[in-house]
């Protein structure tokens, strides 16, 4: 099983998330942020993932720390999970529609560090969720991933459906990136590691 539990407590945040590359059996997702739970499950459940979080922050501040920590873990966790990468994909990428919006997510596990992100997301608050903490929580996961990340928002007028497209492609596009394929003997790369 490629799988890793991160624990990551700062003053601000203690996080307890466990990340499972290969049973989708266990989502169960407390960040005390429900539209952000809800965008989590939607993360796990599209890219076939088992997910546990728990995490409890400075929310009395507001819902950024939370948000990004927990991108921080799961980018640690991801990078764990998948060990050496020997016979992965590599590669991944989705295009999500919801009605009338449409996302694309591209994403590349080649160790380099990178995110591109564009999304006009117009409504600031969803809940108690700041629409603006969702490009900060894609670069913390790029970053501590080691990934290449590409998140945009193609077209849509409804917030909600532009931040659920990104995490639900983000889903599936790390699914296509980390499927194991017999085909590939070592690491997918010319330089013999990534």
């Amino acid at each position: 099983m490629r799988e890793a539990t991160i624990t990551r407590n700062t003053n601000e945040t203690q996080i307890k998330l466990s990340l499972n590359l290969d049973n989708y059996e266990t989502i169960d997702i407390d960040t005390g942020i429900g539209f952000f739970d809800h965008m989590l499950n939607a993360f796990a459940r599209h890219g076939r993932f088992g997910l546990v979080v728990r995490a409890k922050g400075d929310l009395n501040v507001d819902p950024h720390h939370t948000t990004e920590d927990v991108g921080i873990a799961l980018g640690m966790a991801l990078k764990q999970a998948l060990g050496d990468k020997v016979g992965i994909e590599r590669f991944g990428s989705a295009l999500i529609p919801l009605d009338e919006t449409l996302s694309r997510v591209v994403i590349d596990l080649s160790g380099r560090s990178y995110l591109v992100f564009n999304a006009e997301l117009t409504n600031p608050k969803l809940g108690d969720y700041d629409t603006e903490v969702t490009e900060d929580f894609f670069q913390a996961f790029a970053f501590n991933a080691e990934m290449n990340l590409h998140a945009e928002v193609l077209y849509g007028r409804n917030t909600h459906h532009k931040v659920e497209t990104l995490f639900k492609a983000l889903g599936r596009a790390l699914r296509a990136a980390v499927t194991l394929n017999p085909e590939i003997k070592g690491v997918p790369s010319t330089k013999g590691v990534i």
